[in-house]
């Protein structure tokens, strides 16, 4: 049985900030983050709208009223939650009217939250072939003004239905995966911003993929020919990129060129939104389909990573005529229509808190699925 991405989509907030206006700002060149990160935009989010509303925007572009009546689980990867019970889940389970006999939960690892949700997905549907799954990733970074990692900030969503017989891409199931206990990125309970060894942190990312390419390569029998594109988590896109080049030495020169341009293609949204956390893997993906001429049975990897820290290495196969199933224009509708804001505009924006007090507030933001008021602490969505 052939099990896979059937559908995809993914929403960002309608407000960005250019990073030359951010280099400025902190007195930097500007070429530090467009070249030395690769980063030319940040998705910002105002305090009226979360991970629930980039969620439920980001699935509500893909699902119809067949997807809402078969799908009976719905599966949020973030490290973003707003409540340490309450799930994600069950909120976007309402506001999208998907059936009520449904399981509905987050998972949380860092930034391989949305891959295990994935993962998930992909075993309860081998289970149950008639049902659908809705996986979410969805995500907030947040590192603080002025902080060093201010720049590779960033929000958004993406939307995946898994499904047998899927329109767009098939599993191999050939999963290889690694696990190391390191404090490269965490986030303790009271602390509202994370805590990153940058250098670490890079140095892991790079190791773990290398290690889980070599194991991918013993276990699956396989080498880079075998994959029309690499696709990578992206928390700025040159990290990506430096994962890529350190197995350039086992390549010939034309196979370096060959990946390293379908990379460019899976870069393109993410250069212009930042860091998704869980979902800017899948961004990437959404980037490549979108903008890459891949025919059906080409295989694409993927590798995911999450700070702590665990890694997987996995690949699906391109499904025939999938490009009819894909969003493009509206994708580059969304991120070519969202309003530039200034400095001020931007630090105003990042300060801006919901108020915790217990009370009743009512806001004006008329986004779909935005918070329309917040009474003795719950949040009440648009829909």
């Amino acid at each position: 049985m052939t099990i896979g991405i059937d559908k995809i989509s993914f929403h960002v907030p309608n407000y960005y900030l250019e990073m030359t206006d951010l280099a400025h700002a902190r007195e930097t060149d500007p070429d530090k983050f467009h070249i030395g990160l690769g980063q030319d935009q940040m998705a910002l989010i105002p305090k009226t709208q979360d991970i629930v509303t980039l969620g439920a925007s980001a699935a509500a572009k893909i699902l119809t009223a067949e997807d809402k009546a078969t799908i009976d689980m719905v599966i949020v990867g973030t490290e973003s939650s707003t409540d340490f019970s309450k799930s994600a889940a069950v909120i976007i389970h309402n506001l999208l009217g998907i059936q009520p006999f449904a399981r509905s939960f987050e998972i949380k690892h860092a930034c391989y939250g949305g891959t295990a949700a994935l993962q998930q997905a992909h075993d309860y549907v081998a289970l149950h072939p008639d049902r659908k799954v809705l996986v979410i990733a969805a995500d907030i970074a947040k590192y603080g003004l002025y902080s060093g990692g201010e720049p590779t900030q960033g929000c958004g969503a993406v939307a995946m239905l898994i499904t047998k017989d899927p329109h767009i891409l098939a599993f191999n199931n050939d999963s290889v995966f690694y696990s190391e206990d390191v404090y490269d990125f965490w986030r303790p309970a009271g602390h509202d911003y994370p805590l990153v060894d940058g250098h670490l942190s890079n140095q892991i990312y790079i190791d773990s993929f290398t290690k889980i390419w070599k194991q991918n390569k013993k276990v699956n029998q396989t080498d880079s020919t075998d994959y029309a594109a690499l696709t990578f988590h992206l928390p700025y896109t040159k990290m990506g990129r430096k994962a890529l080049r350190a197995i350039f030495p086992e390549m010939t020169e034309t196979e370096q060129h060959r990946l390293e341009a379908r990379y460019d293609e899976a870069i393109i949204y993410s250069r212009q939104v930042g860091n998704l956390y869980t979902g800017s893997l899948y961004l990437g993906l959404a980037s490549l389909l979108d903008n890459s001429d891949l025919t059906a049975g080409q295989r694409i990897g993927l590798f995911s990573y999450g700070s702590g820290a665990v890694s997987e290495f996995f690949s699906m196969t391109l499904m025939a005529e999938y490009q009819k199933y894909l969003l493009a224009e509206d994708h580059r509708f969304l991120l070519a229509n969202r309003k530039r804001l200034s400095m001020d505009q931007y630090e105003k924006m990042f300060t801006e808190k919901l108020p915790t007090d217990g009370q009743t507030y009512t806001f004006t933001d008329s986004t779909a699925f935005a918070i329309q008021q917040i009474s003795n602490d719950i949040r009440y969505y648009n829909k």
